[in-house]
């Protein structure tokens, strides 16, 4: 394949991903591989999938089908979560010519480098017990905001997730490179970087060679985030999502005497019933959950929180899908991520019943979202005629411009190529 000169990318799910698809774009730009659109012709299509929901597996084998009916002489590669899980699913579809599980997505290059067209699809993939190592994969001129991946993996065993099957155990970058890092970011003109891993409260860097200064059963993400408060070329941070039993008094105290890290926090839930909460193997209660609300708007009363939640779970009953919708609504939360639950292979949520019908799910799926308009619509109007710092993004979207406020309010305005990648004082 040394004739190969064009690349283009898909990314299916998390902000994780997309950090990573960016970081492997690079990857193939440094070896003289030219990027391109995804909907033009390109020699190679890169698809990083996710496997969280059943659509997600669907939209995977619906995007193959389009790349071979516009560009049946490509080649077609597909990695992410789905690709580790079901490397010989995927190799069965039509048009795949290589499968690279979680071990391999980083050496994507040599693997394109050896395809050859006609050959059967070609799997790289491993147990994930032996995935150790950790890569860095951060955004860049993807949006303004860039995504920076600092913890991967999950030592948590939900019982309806298949992340730790898909990522592997819970591993971390070092404080000094996620640092480093932040820095380089920060010379090339970024604002804002929201942090990100599949369970970015668990960040602990790896055990430092013996003699070094730094304890490192002492550094976790809180010691992390007090050292990117002092980069100076980096004026914004998010933590992109951090579970309610790992976001610490300490951390939440910490952002609200910040001057860079914004007043914004996505905290998943997945259910505000605690019968529920047990059955998906949380570690928490919803007790738990409402006091870190209660402290975060206690001391930040401007703060954005969303909320991720799961409806139809295995067991929910119309009682306990009340009692969780009504926990909701009495929370001083912005929005809910609602995401209806989806039979995965190979997870304890499978034996659990009775099975909630599909369209009971949607319902409730509907139902929540509703809630979720009518919090966001609260929480905007509460900060109506308040002047506000709006970072504004490239895009120019048929003549406007989007950006967002420091707690996460979306504004969009007509466009002004001055304003791009700028915070500017903007009046709700």
């Amino acid at each position: 394949m040394a004739a190969v000169k064009t690349v283009a990318f898909h990314t299916l799910g998390c902000k994780l991903n997309f950090s990573e698809t960016s970081s492997i774009s690079r990857l193939l730009e440094n070896e003289g591989f030219e990027k391109k659109e995804f909907d033009d012709l390109a020699d190679v299509y890169v698809i990083n999938t996710c496997s969280v929901t059943d659509n997600a597996d669907k939209e995977c084998r619906q995007i193959v089908r389009r790349i071979r009916r516009k560009a049946p002489e490509s080649m077609v590669v597909i990695t992410g979560c789905y690709a580790q899980l079901k490397p010989k699913e995927i190799a069965d579809i039509p048009g795949v010519n290589l499968v690279l599980g979680a071990a391999e997505k980083f050496n994507i290059a040599t693997h394109i480098q050896e395809l050859t067209k006609g050959d059967s699809a070609k799997i790289c993939s491993c147990d994930i017990e032996e995935v150790s190592g950790f890569h860095s994969s951060w955004s860049v001129n993807d949006r303004t905001r860039t995504f920076l991946k600092v913890q991967d993996g999950c030592d948590y065993t939900c019982s309806f997730c298949t992340i730790p099957m898909a990522r592997g155990k819970s591993r971390s970058d070092t404080i000094d490179n996620v640092v480093k890092n932040a820095e380089d970011l920060g010379a090339k003109g970024v604002k804002e970087i929201v942090l990100t891993g599949v369970n970015l409260g668990d960040f602990r860097p790896p055990t430092h060679r013996s003699g070094d200064i730094k304890s490192p059963e002492k550094e976790n993400f809180f010691s992390l985030i007090q050292e990117l408060e002092n980069v100076k070329d980096i004026q914004r941070y998010r933590i992109s999502s951090i579970e309610p039993n790992l976001l610490t008094d300490e951390i939440i105290e910490f952002v609200a005497n910040s001057d860079k890290f914004m007043p914004h926090f996505h905290i998943p839930l997945q259910s505000g019933s605690n019968k529920i909460l047990g059955m998906m193997r949380r570690r928490y209660k919803r007790e738990l959950y409402a006091d870190r609300v209660k402290l975060i708007k206690t001391l930040m009363p401007h703060c954005a929180i969303g909320v991720d939640v799961i409806v139809g779970f295995p067991g929910e009953t119309e009682e306990e899908f009340k009692e969780s919708f009504d926990f909701l609504h009495s929370l001083d939360v912005s929005y809910l991520h609602v995401f209806t639950y989806s039979e995965r292979d190979n997870t304890h949520a499978l034996t659990l019943g009775p099975v909630v019908p599909m369209n009971i799910r949607h319902e409730r799926n509907k139902t929540l979202r509703n809630l979720s308009y009518m919090k966001l619509q609260y929480f905007t109007q509460q900060h109506t005629g308040e002047t506000r710092k709006v970072l504004f993004e490239h895009n120019n979207k048929n003549g406007m411009m989007e950006g967002y406020t420091d707690n996460y309010i979306k504004v969009s305005t007509p466009y002004r190529s001055e304003w791009e990648n700028e915070i500017v004082d903007w009046k709700i």
